[in-house]
């Protein structure tokens, strides 16, 4: 499989630029996934990849081979669309099989190839249904089956699960994950849903404005987010951030805002004191707060519950912390009543640093 990178990928339409000079080295064999919200330029990135989008300046590179300038036939990939793109006249082995049929194969490594991709489906027996026969789910599975017949070296999927309800969604995505287990291709996926992009991918890309903002494993990221963007984009709920000034007291180094006066760990507060910033924005995940009501002041956080939302094994509460809003994840049998105060202890390792100005992570 090739490798395939993006050297200084540029796109305009007329005198607008949206894609600023795009580097990016995926390795062969990687599940790479672009994410980010409407008009970053995922989709536009992907589009130019497949060479259904014209490129500005920059290069394109699969192996050793420049496709910038190649027909979409010519580049060795296969693409699954958000809409199923299915032809309703066919059935599905005919439309699993269309791109084979046009290279002319024998029938016979047809017929083989499209039982293989229906098994590894689960549309084994669906294969002489019409596409008007069949739920969205199984539609989309058609859809990745035609791609998958084709047995090109790439895979490019444009956001191919949003058309889905939420339970089609959520098996789909297992779907995939299997299937990547045992389709050893390159696999390039646009999505603006980050718990898709989390669960799916070797490596995130997060965009934002048409610029890369921060790529790496799901892990890296959520650990360790690049920047305030990265922070609360990945995540369910997304972080909480706080504006808080930094203030030396008696040797330790406080993160100090409405109500709160938190003691940085020391690693955080050794990399806030070689910055000599002041002022700051304080990032804490709604996973990092526990239920502590004997914690001290200076590593917790007082919250006056707003909001329960149940959502079986746990609860998310909604919760004020001197008018700024903080999201909290428990455990659902905790007891809480609305306009209650509590005091969550903020674990040390879930403090996050971000600059006021830049929103540079530290």
């Amino acid at each position: 499989m090739p490798r395939i990178r993006l050297e200084g990928l540029v796109k305009r339409y007329g005198a607008v630029e949206v894609l600023h000079g795009i580097d990016l080295d995926m390795a062969e064999h990687e599940f790479t996934v672009l994410v980010g919200p409407s008009g970053c330029g995922k989709s536009t990135t992907l589009r130019m990849i497949a060479g259904l989008e014209s490129v500005s300046d920059g290069r394109i590179w699969m192996g050793d081979r420049e496709v910038g300038a190649l027909d979409p036939k010519d580049r060795d990939i296969a693409m699954v669309f958000q809409d199923y793109a299915l032809y309703p006249h066919m059935n599905v082995a005919r439309n699993m099989s269309f791109s084979l049929r046009l290279q002319k194969r024998p029938q016979a490594e047809i017929d083989k190839r499209v039982r293989e991709v229906a098994g590894m489906l689960g549309l084994a027996d669906y294969l002489d249904r019409k596409p008007g026969e069949l739920s969205g789910g199984q539609r989309q599975r058609v859809a990745m089956g035609r791609a998958l017949c084709r047995d090109a070296s790439t895979f490019l999927f444009d956001e191919p699960l949003s058309n889905l309800d939420a339970k089609l969604r959520g098996q789909m995505r297992s779907e995939l994950a299997v299937m990547r287990q045992t389709v050893k291709k390159n696999m390039i996926y646009v999505t603006h849903d980050q718990i898709e992009a989390m669960t799916l991918a070797d490596r995130i890309v997060v965009m934002h404005g048409g610029h890369i903002q921060q790529q790496g494993s799901p892990s890296e990221l959520f650990r360790r987010p690049a920047n305030k963007f990265v922070a609360g984009f990945l995540g369910a709920p997304p972080m909480n951030f706080l504006d808080i000034e930094l203030r030396e007291e008696g040797g330790t180094l406080r993160a100090s805002g409405r109500g709160f006066s938190l003691v940085l760990p020391d690693a955080l507060a050794d990399r806030a004191r070689h910055a000599a910033m002041r002022k700051a924005t304080l990032g804490i995940r709604p996973s990092d707060l526990d239920f502590a009501p004997d914690a001290t002041a200076d590593r917790a956080l007082d919250l006056r519950v707003v909001v329960s939302e149940y959502v079986g094994a746990q609860s998310v509460l909604i919760c004020d912390c001197g008018g700024a809003r903080v999201t909290v994840e428990i455990k659902s049998e905790t007891p809480v009543a609305l306009g209650e105060t509590l005091r969550f202890g903020v674990r040390p390792e879930g403090l996050h640093l971000f600059d006021a100005e830049t929103e540079r992570a530290l």
